[in-house]
This record gives structure tokens, sequence and C-alpha cells, in this order.
């Protein structure tokens, strides 16, 4: 149940950090509620997984997972162009988290 946990808070945040760009630094109402609303889910949902998860491990997968969620955001929604570097950095992300979750025996308690 923690790994839904854990997607349910990278999704929120995900949500959330879009709305950032959304809300034109808080100058709009709406994408600022939303900023607020999916940030509280993102941490409540956090606070859930880190009853059976290290909190370095949670942490782990969950700021690289959004990382590359918002990235393909920013690349098919805002525009944001995506070099080399920066999709070989998301893979060595990814590969990271699929280790951790493949081979660490510390992903859980």
């Amino acid at each position: 149940m923690q790994f839904v946990y854990l997607f349910i808070a990278v999704i929120a945040e995900t949500v959330g950090t879009s709305a950032i760009q959304a809300s034109q630094q808080f100058t709009r109402f709406w994408p600022s509620v939303v900023v607020v609303i999916g940030f509280a889910i993102a941490f409540y949902f956090l606070s859930l997984t880190l009853k059976t998860m290290p909190v370095g491990i949670m942490y782990a997968m969950w700021s690289g997972l959004g990382i590359v969620l918002i990235s393909l955001i920013g690349l098919f929604v805002f525009g944001q162009k995506l070099d080399l570097p920066a999709l070989l950095g998301m893979a060595m992300i990814v590969a990271g988290i699929v280790i951790i979750h493949l081979f660490s025996t510390t992903s859980t308690h």
C-alpha cells in the first residue's frame, strides 16, 4: 500500500507544481488554490508512506518521479524544450528509482 500512497503523493505534487506555472506567480486565484491543495494532498500521502518506508528512500523516489513528470508536463503542456543532457539525467534518475525498487532491502521496514 505504501507505493500506492507514494504514487498519489507524486501525482498530487506534479499537479501542484504544474499549477505554480499556471498561477503566474500566484496572481491567478484558481491555479493558486490548486497549488495549495495539491501540495497538501502530497504531504499527507507522504506522511502515510513514511509509516513503512525510510525517509531517504521515500524522498528519492518522490522527488525523482516528480522531476521526470514535471519535465514531461513542461515539454508537452508549456512547450519547454529538453536537451540531451537533461534527458540523460532524467534517465539516470529513473534508473536509480528502478534499482532502489528492485534491489534495495531498505525500501521497506
